[in-house]
């Protein structure tokens, strides 16, 4: 395996164990305040259906709703850079300051933290643009 590679799998890993996190965050909020939207899940635990969920519980879907837009987007493109041969360094560059932007995009949502959470955003977006560019770049080389 190439070092990119090793790369990106470690951050799709990571990706994928802080969003498994979000969901657990959810489930926490939900079972330690016995707090729980669906009627079948306020039932179970013998409980009225709240109105709305708690804040915490909908920071971290909507956090959860921000990656599924973006982390699979790096799945696409970090995938084809690696079967484009794309610059191995630059690659590298941007497969972890994606994984590093988009795990301090969670922890400013769910934290409340602006211009934080709008800072980390943008750079996973700048990220995910620099390896489009790469793709790009990949497929119709400049001679």
């Amino acid at each position: 395996m190439s070092s990119p590679l090793h790369l990106f799998a470690l951050c799709v890993l990571v990706l994928f164990i802080k969003m498994l996190g979000i969901s657990c965050y959810q489930g926490f909020f939900r079972l330690r305040h016995r707090a729980f939207t669906n009627p079948e899940d306020a039932g179970f635990f013998q409980r009225p259906a709240n109105a709305q969920e708690l804040l915490p519980v909908s920071r971290a879907a909507k956090a959860w709703a921000n990656d599924l837009e973006n982390i699979p987007l790096f799945f696409v493109l970090g995938g084809l850079c690696l079967a484009l041969d794309a610059p191995a360094v630059a690659t590298a560059w941007l497969f972890g300051l994606f994984t590093v932007a988009r795990v301090m995009h969670t922890l400013m949502y769910l934290g409340g933290r602006q211009p934080w959470r709008t800072l980390a955003y943008s750079a996973g977006l700048a990220c995910l643009l620099g390896l489009a560019g790469l793709v790009g770049a990949a497929l119709l080389p400049i001679r």
